[in-house]
């Protein structure tokens, strides 16, 4: 055992006066693989930190080190096989073993007191590169605290002070067959999800406010084929079992008969393009303007100023109601076109259309509805003109209008708030990425927008003001 306490501290050594960075592998005294890495600092000879500690330790091991050399020959002279061991049959030295002990103990309090005085000297230096760190913890390498220094002191195995079981040998081996590599983790995307502009509102963002603020767009998705130029993307801020808030719902409007309705039971489903089922809706929809709201598809059938509700457990149609005098199939559509004269929106107060007649001159006309006989309950018509905004959306019960479907720097231009009455200008900067808005909606549950630009399924996060 003495002998491989001598071999430790003569390999430490040697490690702290190497002048080029080099790798060595070798067993440690459990039998575990150990990686050594030892480079020298480019900027300094020694720290200076550490100048009035370490010669000391220096010496006080090689002291220590005679002294163990002197008591290993005394013990084989003796018959003895080491400072713990005796031959069988042999008698032991009582002075011999009480020394040793205290020899023991003696070199663990100076490595620990090595230790404390290394560490601060090459603190943040860089000694062991991110490329090293990463392969010796694939192969299980311990980190050694300290090893390889160039700071004139010794460096300090991971493993502990050699007991008094037998040690193993060590066998360093040479580092030409060693190959060091890079590795890519993936990532599932329901974890990103909970880190971007998907996850649940913040506790501060609980109340209704005004909109004062809409961040940069967030991609979520992408149509894969030419179907899905324009669309809609939905998610339940309300859900009804067995439906969930991870339940993501979507409809490629491009097409004369729209009836597919695409189910995905987690986020990530959605991004990857693969849906759990699909929905077969009893008439086609028109345009961009659906939406999911508690446990039902709200929709404008085709070539209709109708409304109907499409149940999702039962996967019929539960509801239908007119719109009277409402404008369809290109009379009154945001500038983009699209047929998009009939919108439907959801926010904390619950369902509203968003359409225009032939009485309000293709002025914005907004209508709460009962969510299960699409009965109108309220209208207020407003003096914001529909061709002349590019979408709009509902949060709190005020309705705001977006400038541009493809403008880059597009703004949040108009509100008007259906507890006043009246309407106002903004001025709130608005990103269209792709230069193609065919769909915006609000998601109260979320406190995000859901957007379809050009091919992209992405998200705007929002900020509105205090209650």
């Amino acid at each position: 055992m003495l002998g491989v306490w001598l071999l430790l501290w003569g390999s430490v050594a040697l490690g702290g006066r190497a002048d080029t960075a080099f790798l060595r592998r070798a067993h440690d005294s459990s039998g575990r693989c150990t990686y050594s890495f030892t480079v020298a600092s480019p900027v300094e000879a020694a720290c200076p930190e550490a100048a009035g500690g370490v010669p000391e330790l220096r010496a006080e091991l090689a002291a220590l080190a005679a002294r163990l050399g002197r008591l290993e020959s005394r013990e084989r002279g003796a018959g003895g096989s080491g400072p713990r061991g005796a031959e069988p049959g042999g008698a032991r030295d009582p002075q011999a073993a009480a020394a040793a002990s205290r020899l023991e103990a003696a070199y663990g309090e100076l490595l620990r007191a090595k230790t404390v005085t290394d560490v601060p000297c090459c603190r943040g230096r860089g000694h062991r590169p991110p490329a090293f760190r990463g392969a010796a913890a694939r192969h299980g390498a311990p980190r050694a605290a300290g090893a390889g220094r160039r700071c004139g002191a010794l460096a300090e195995p991971a493993h502990a002070v050699p007991g008094p079981a037998a040690a193993p040998r060590w066998e360093p081996q040479p580092l030409s067959y060693q190959e060091l590599q890079s590795e890519r983790s993936e990532v599932p995307v329901s974890r990103l999800l909970d880190e971007t502009a998907l996850g649940r509102p913040g506790k501060e963002d609980s109340g209704c406010g005004q909109l004062l603020w809409v961040g940069e767009p967030v991609v979520f998705g992408r149509a894969d084929s030419i179907a899905g130029k324009y669309g809609v993307w939905m998610k339940d801020p309300e859900p009804v079992p067995p439906f969930t808030r991870d339940n993501t719902w979507r409809v490629d409007t491009v097409g004369t008969e729209v009836r597919q309705l695409l189910q995905y039971e987690e986020a990530e489903q959605l991004a990857r393009g693969y849906p759990a089922k699909v929905h077969i809706l009893p008439r086609p929809l028109e345009s961009t303007g659906a939406v999911i709201y508690r446990g039902g598809l709200f929709f404008q059938p085709r070539q209709s100023r109708s409304v109907a509700r499409y149940d999702l457990r039962g996967e019929s149609i539960t509801a239908e109601r007119e719109i009277p005098g409402a404008g369809y199939h290109g009379q009154y559509p945001y500038s983009w076109g699209g047929y998009t004269d009939i919108d439907l929106a959801v926010d904390e107060t619950g369902l509203w259309v968003i359409y225009s007649t032939d009485k309000a001159r293709g002025a914005i006309v907004l209508s709460k509805l009962d969510p299960e006989t699409l009965e109108i309950r309220r209208t207020w018509e407003t003096n914001i003109r529909k061709r002349g905004v590019a979408n709009s959306f509902l949060i709190c019960g005020t309705l705001y209008t977006v400038s541009s479907y493809s403008a880059p720097n597009a703004t949040i231009n108009f509100a008007f708030d259906t507890a006043t009455g009246t309407s106002r200008a903004l001025s709130i900067p608005f990103e269209n990425r792709f230069r193609y808005l065919s769909m915006l909606d609000y998601n109260p549950a979320e406190r995000q927008l859901f957007a379809w630009d050009s091919f992209n399924m992405v998200t705007y996060p929002v900020r509105l003001s205090r209650p």
